[in-house]
């Protein structure tokens, strides 16, 4: 499989696993590769595309902890919002709560965040689809050292004994998953 491009020489495109080099052609004719000093280029720029997504992964999961801090802290400031809480069938307590809903401001900075994200996971879901050996690794080098450079793991565990459950047993409820393809 290939096609032309307007100087006539070839685009090696296979959906098969290929190392091609030279000659191979990525998501467009115009981006043909016809030096081993492009492809590189190319290699290094896939695993740069790939930190830029973990970036945006993690810019969002930052935007996000960022508002809900913002509501805390507001929420404390006027007490009033919270109600007194009431008794339950149980014979227990009902934890208060306050529910919080983004702003529309808000809500467009998240969804402009995820939408950046879904964009540039679908670019490089269609650069792992050409099957070239040096560009999956590329991605998969991208992913490691994005992963490295952009989501520390960092997990409050408090000491006190009424938190049994966080002294290691159970704290994978304050550890995200990670995200799977595609955002």
């Amino acid at each position: 499989m290939g096609g032309m491009d307007a100087g006539g020489n070839a685009c090696k495109i296979s959906m098969l696993w290929n190392w091609y080099t030279i000659d191979a052609c990525f998501l467009s004719q115009s981006w043909h590769i016809k030096s081993n000093a492009m492809f590189a280029v190319t290699c290094i720029g896939v695993a740069a595309l790939v930190i830029v997504l973990e970036f945006c992964r993690r810019l969002g999961n930052e935007y996000d902890a960022l508002i809900i801090r913002q509501f805390k802290r507001n929420l404390n400031a006027r007490a009033a919002a919270v109600h007194v809480p009431s008794v339950d069938p149980s014979g227990g307590y009902e934890t208060p709560f306050a529910t919080f809903r983004a702003t529309p401001l808000q809500q467009l900075i998240r969804s402009v965040i995820h939408a950046v994200v879904f964009g540039l996971a679908y670019i490089v879901m269609l650069l792992a689809m050409y099957y070239n050996g040096f560009v999956l690794i590329s991605i998969i080098i991208g992913a490691g050292v994005g992963k490295f450079l952009c989501d520390w793991m960092v997990v409050k565990i408090p000491f006190s004994a009424q938190h049994d459950d966080m002294r290691g047993k159970n704290i994978s409820h304050q550890i995200e998953e990670p995200s799977v393809c595609c955002g």
